[in-house]
């Protein structure tokens, strides 16, 4: 007997909008990808440039060896997260590929749509402590695979 897999999204037009959620992708078999500065770098580039297409912000983006966290907010009525980030994922694979990389994305994705009530700089700080939570390093600041759109961290 073959089991469906359960669909576990909400709704679509609960991504779209002013809204804040917050993404983590992984990477197939945990493996480690993003470990150096060219690999970031390009990541970040198709990033950036998704969410300027989808009219979105991220507040923050960290890429861990395996896995990337992303906390996106809409910044118009007619912006899409769920878009941006099955965009983002698509045109960094398709780099991966294009690249000769044996990693690639894990089919899904984790998210939490942020409630207004929700202390959006205490997720950033979340964020940015897990490197230090890793053992990766022991201050944040010195992580290099961070960034946003929106803040300077380190004015932080």
């Amino acid at each position: 007997m073959q089991i469906k897999e359960q669909k576990h999204r909400l709704p679509r037009e609960l991504y779209q909008g002013r809204v804040q959620c917050a993404f983590t992708l992984c990477v197939s078999d945990r493996k480690n990808l993003f470990v150096s500065d060219q690999i970031f770098h390009d990541m970040e580039d198709i990033l950036i440039n998704v969410l300027m297409k989808t009219k979105c912000d991220a507040h923050i983006y960290l890429f861990m060896p395996n896995h990337c966290h992303l906390l996106v907010e809409g910044k118009s009525d007619e912006s899409d997260l769920w878009k941006c980030i099955v965009e983002f994922k698509r045109k960094s694979g398709y780099w991966l590929s294009r690249n000769q990389y044996s990693q690639e994305w894990q089919k899904d994705f984790y998210d939490h749509i942020l409630r207004r009530e929700d202390d959006l700089e205490k997720q950033v700080r979340y964020i940015l402590g897990n490197p230090l939570r890793k053992g990766i390093v022991e201050d944040w600041n010195t992580y290099p695979y961070k960034g946003s759109t929106l803040y300077d961290f380190s004015k932080w």
